[in-house]
């Protein structure tokens, strides 16, 4: 009985085996020349973000006059606070604070400046609402256009950055920070964090959203940002009190000030 035992085992083994070898036909071959490195390579670039996904955050006010927007962003600041402010689609200024990862901890902190006085009314803005993650989840949409249109909202306003160094070259970050995160990407506030930040793209493979960098004041010490639009232009603040406008990367200073280019999608 063993020995029967054992041939039956023997047998199902050698023919487990043999179906395992690869058949003798001719396999006709493939007519699109493909490079598994490349391949590779392109899938590890289109799935890395280098930006963390914004969580659940406060919004408050609804500004017609800037000056009123600009003086809350600094009241929250001066208590530890990363706000911003930030014009809607409507015409007014609203502003953001906190970065929670949950529900519950943006309402403490909400209700918590409301107490003192500091805010009125407010909502929590979700993640599931910023356009990363509609974009994510529906699969339709494109979020670099989705980018460059939030900084399109600034043209022509002069954007008063409460930033951290406003005398060298900070305010700019300012723009380009607030219009990450309105769509749900935690970009660094200056702009020396936000070029360490990302990934270097040449300048002649720039695409609508990317961040161009400059060194305004000499030498390679970035102190300069923008957001690239297209069509080798790009939006920027220039400097508190100036107006947002569109510069084209081909003017004499900003081609000479150039320092490189910075891709987070």
């Amino acid at each position: 009985m063993r020995q029967s035992s054992a041939l039956l085992c023997c047998g199902l083994i050698l023919s487990f085996l043999c179906s395992c070898v690869p058949s003798s036909r001719t396999i006709a071959p493939s007519t699109v020349d493909t490079d598994p490195i490349s391949e590779i390579l392109q899938d590890v670039a289109s799935s890395t973000s280098s930006l963390s996904k914004m969580g659940f955050s406060v919004q408050v006010g609804a500004f017609s006059q800037l000056d009123n927007a600009v003086r809350l962003e600094q009241s929250l600041a001066q208590r530890g606070v990363d706000a911003y402010y930030f014009r809607h689609e409507s015409g007014l200024y609203k502003v953001r604070f906190g970065n929670h990862r949950n529900y519950s901890a943006a309402r403490n902190e909400a209700e918590n400046f409301q107490r003192q006085g500091v805010i009125d009314h407010f909502f929590i803005v979700i993640p599931d609402n910023y356009t990363a993650a509609r974009i994510q989840r529906s699969g339709q949409g494109d979020l670099r256009t989705e980018l460059v249109v939030t900084a399109q909202r600034f043209l022509g306003t002069p954007y008063r950055w409460g930033g951290e160094d406003r005398n060298n070259g900070f305010d700019c970050s300012g723009l380009t920070m607030v219009s990450y995160r309105l769509n749900g990407l935690n970009l660094p506030r200056n702009s020396r964090a936000q070029f360490k930040t990302g990934r270097g793209v040449a300048k002649k493979n720039l695409q609508k959203g990317d961040l161009v960098f400059f060194a305004t004041k000499g030498g390679k010490r970035v102190t300069h940002v923008g957001m690239y639009i297209g069509s080798g232009k790009f939006i920027h603040a220039p400097r508190t009190g100036k107006t947002v406008r569109v510069a084209n990367l081909s003017n004499k200073f900003f081609k000479k000030t150039y320092v490189g280019g910075r891709s987070y999608l």
